[in-house]
């Protein structure tokens, strides 16, 4: 009687045992992956270029002392509202009232000396007159004595010698019109010296007014940098005294844009932006301007946009943090698919090696230039399956090569719409043939390179077919690469539910993306989607179909 219960329970032992070697198993030979799914969806796509920068007035005044001096009052502080002309600190005046005194004085001195060759002049003046008289009572007397000589009455010696005493009295007439131009002279020298002087006087009166440190505009005083009893240096560069922001109800943001994204800005751009002081609010603004000065910081180069804000509430203040979101493109009643479909690879899925293509960001560069065009290479493996490689374009279009096919497109185009010469067409040809080889090239760099040799080469490419061109081509030609790199078409693929149950590649041809949609251009292949059709986007739970059983259930 004893034994049966044993029995039972060896027998319930040996029923818990086999059922958990079934499980264990069954979790070893793996079922059937579940998977997340999303819908094809139609609406609004809106792509952008989101940044960061600081706010500024928009007009900022620095304002400077133009001499030296220690400060004797502060007039003004921070946040204080001042006028144009209104005082705003004293420095310390007493050495430049001395420099007008002694500036004065000067001047003084210079206008006696005036009054001193004005009377020389006069003196010489008339010291020539009586020159001037003798030398006609000489002349008067010649004449007589010439004619007492034509009638004997006297010898000619008589008459030689006042000749000789009317010619001596015309030397002396001389000598004193010279006496009288050099005191002339002089007097204007005198006269330069006070003009001279007066200037001395005006220089030292205005530097004694700059000692008064003035508002040049109406605004807001945002920075204060002095103190009274400090002591302002002016040497080669101006301190700074006072910040006056002159208009805090316009604001603007100085917005650092990468490289790779600053070709999206153009002027008259909405943008929107936040602050931390308040979170949750939203602000408006619109780029006026992308400077074509390039910054380089620690190897990566970036370019200024300049967004204005209105402030009319004034709660935005200068120095705040913005991140900015400018709007770059628009796209109404268009396929969108999920990001996370598209980076979504069902498990054991492997892709075609990638070494028979260019890379993706050699293919992106010339997609980018080119939609939907990409260089010539080695013709790709086919994947399993038929289907091609993630986001590479290696799946064969219709009718041949997709690269060559797109690339002929755009070089007909560019012969089509800038009537190109046959002689630039046999340079068009070249710069292609060239460039093919530089994109191909950068196979072998590492991978973190590939980008920027991609935007260099991509530069490249654009700048030599402009060499080519006249004028009238190079305008239109811009026009071209504006509209192609806001239109630019990539590649990928998702994976829809098949009619078998399993995973089925669909090849996308791609175009705008906001970063968690992006837009569907149209279909490579047969395999095609529509609204409210279900893509994968992840896997809820699967079991390993390769390799060892990984264990499954707590962990210890």
């Amino acid at each position: 009687m004893k034994a049966r219960p044993l029995i039972a329970w060896l027998l319930v032992l040996v029923a818990l045992g086999g059922g958990g070697a079934w499980w264990w198993q069954k979790q070893r030979t793996g079922e059937a992956p579940q998977f997340r799914t999303a819908k094809i969806e139609r609406g609004t796509l809106t792509a952008s270029v989101a940044a960061s920068g600081t706010l500024a007035a928009t007009v900022q005044v620095q304002v400077s002392s133009q001499v030296s001096g220690q400060i004797r009052e502060v007039l003004a502080d921070f946040n204080a509202e001042v006028r144009k002309g209104q005082v705003l600190a004293r420095l310390d005046p007493e050495t430049f009232e001395y420099r007008v005194r002694q500036a004065e004085a000067d001047l003084e001195a210079a206008r006696a000396q005036v009054g001193v060759q004005l009377a020389t002049v006069a003196a010489r003046r008339s010291d020539l007159s009586r020159a001037r008289i003798n030398l006609e009572e000489a002349r008067r007397d010649l004449e007589r004595k010439q004619d007492l000589v034509a009638r004997n009455f006297i010898s000619p010696a008589e008459r030689d010698k006042a000749n000789s005493v009317a010619r001596a009295l015309e030397q002396d007439v001389a000598s004193a019109t010279a006496q009288v131009e050099l005191a002339e002279a002089q007097v204007r020298n005198v006269r330069s010296t006070v003009a001279q002087r007066e200037a001395q006087v005006a220089s030292a009166r205005v530097d004694l007014g700059r000692t008064v440190i003035r508002a040049p505009v109406d605004g807001v005083v945002i920075k204060r940098s002095i103190e009274p009893g400090q002591t302002v240096a002016v040497s080669l560069a101006a301190p700074e005294m006072f910040l006056i922001a002159q208009n805090l109800r316009d604001m603007q943001v100085e917005v650092s844009i990468d490289e790779a994204e600053v070709a999206r800005l153009r002027v008259g751009q909405r943008t929107t932006f936040t602050v931390d002081a308040f979170p949750g609010r939203t602000f408006e603004g619109v780029v006026t301007q992308v400077r074509k000065a390039s910054k380089n910081e620690q190897n990566v180069i970036t370019y200024t946009a300049v967004v204005s804000a209105d402030n009319d509430s004034q709660i935005l203040l200068p120095g705040m943090t913005a991140n900015v979101r400018v709007v770059t493109d628009v796209r109404n009643d268009v396929l969108k698919v999920p990001n996370s479909a598209l980076r979504f690879r069902p498990p054991g899925w492997t892709d075609a090696p990638k070494s028979a293509a260019l890379p993706e960001p050699v293919r992106a560069a010339l997609e980018a230039l080119v939609p939907d065009a990409i260089a010539q290479s080695a013709p790709p493996a086919r994947p399993p399956q038929g289907a091609a490689g993630p986001g590479t374009g290696q799946g064969a279009a219709p009718g041949g090569g997709q690269g060559g096919g797109q690339m002929r497109a755009f070089r007909e185009r560019l012969e089509r719409e800038l009537s190109l010469t046959p002689q630039q067409k046999s340079q068009l040809d070249e710069i292609f043939a060239s460039m093919r080889e530089r994109f191909a090239a950068m196979r072998d760099a590492p991978e973190s390179e590939r980008p920027k040799l991609a935007e260099r080469n991509r530069a490249e490419l654009r700048a030599r077919i402009g060499e080519i061109l006249d004028p009238a081509q190079k305008k239109k030609y811009g026009e071209i690469l504006v509209e192609l790199s806001g239109r630019a078409v990539l590649r990928g693929r998702v994976f829809a539910p098949g009619p078998d149950g399993k995973p089925m590649p669909v090849e996308l041809r791609l175009g705008l993306s906001d970063g968690s949609s992006t837009e569907i251009v149209g279909f490579v292949g047969d395999a095609k989607l529509a609204e409210g059709d279900l893509v994968y986007t992840g896997v809820i739970s699967a079991a390993s179909t390769t390799g060892p059983a990984r264990p499954v259930g707590p962990r210890l």
